[in-house]
């Protein structure tokens, strides 16, 4: 059997998620347990406090968010209740499924560790600039942007994973860097039926990489997603900047292909504070 063909390699993880021989990423149980008691309209803060205090080290980073200057609090806040009271419930569960996605990008065995840790890092790095363009649009949701960020790649797991059990293909670096490219929007929408994201964010993990997609007039969360990725990849590939205008998603967002992200005004402080809350 070639796994490193695309095809027979995705025929092949397929069957084996479908067997369940192959588990796909999960929210860490706190987050999953605050999105549901949030979505349920009837939790209280005290509750919602108990559930994050299950997990002592969230605990500690949705304090250090909460009192960091991107979130300004005017008091320090001392309490995962008074977070919970401060912040609000909506703002409190996309944070705690922001501050545990760090959990999910984990190797099972060290062979493969640098690649989970560098698509993590790339995942900060498109969370914080997709958070810090949503600011540009009133419609939409900072937190929820940084949680389109964030899993805009999430269907490379699956393929990692798979990978780690043969390693004849996780020690060939062109052929894993393929499988990798080519198949994980594809799986990355199969995670997403699985979890409870509003569609909105969830279509990042599929659609970012379409770059003739226009859903409207108005920008959407796959717009700042696809507009954070191309900024990262600029770098590295010079070709794309000539390509930046033909883009959608620059038009709806009111932003100068000729003028780096980062140089617009605020854009860049409002990043380096995110990454720092990640990383």
């Amino acid at each position: 059997m070639d796994l490193k063909n695309e095809e027979t390699f995705l025929e092949h993880i397929t069957a084996a998620i479908d067997s369940n021989k192959l588990q796909l990423p999960t929210l860490p149980e706190v987050a999953l347990s605050v999105r549901q008691a949030v979505a349920s309209g009837n939790a209280s803060d005290g509750e919602l406090a108990r559930i994050i205090a299950g997990d002592p080290g969230l605990s500690a980073r949705l304090l250090q968010v909460a009192n960091s200057p991107l979130y300004r609090a005017r008091q320090k806040i001392e309490s995962i209740q008074a977070a919970v009271t401060r912040m609000g419930h909506n703002l409190i569960r996309n944070l705690i499924t922001g501050l545990a996605m760090q959990q999910i990008f984990k190797p099972k065995q060290q062979l493969l560790d640098q690649y989970f840790l560098d698509i993590w890092k790339h995942s900060v790095n498109v969370s914080a600039v997709s958070r810090a363009l949503s600011l540009r649009c009133g419609h939409l949701n900072k937190e929820q942007a940084m949680l389109a960020g964030l899993i805009h790649q999430i269907g490379k797991l699956p393929i990692l994973t798979m990978a780690e059990r043969f390693p004849e293909l996780a020690t060939d670096g062109s052929a894993l860097a393929n499988l990798l490219e080519k198949l994980h929007p594809g799986i990355g929408r199969l995670i997403m039926e699985r979890w409870d994201f509003p569609e909105s964010i969830s279509q990042a993990a599929w659609q970012y990489l379409d770059f003739t997609r226009d859903s409207g007039p108005q920008a959407d969360y796959v717009d700042v997603v696809q507009v954070a990725y191309l900024e990262s990849r600029i770098m590295a590939d010079a070709d794309l900047l000539s390509r930046l205008g033909d883009i959608p998603a620059f038009r709806k967002l009111g932003l100068d292909p000729e003028i780096e992200v980062l140089e617009i005004e605020g854009i860049a402080e409002e990043v380096a504070e995110t990454q720092q809350l990640l990383l």
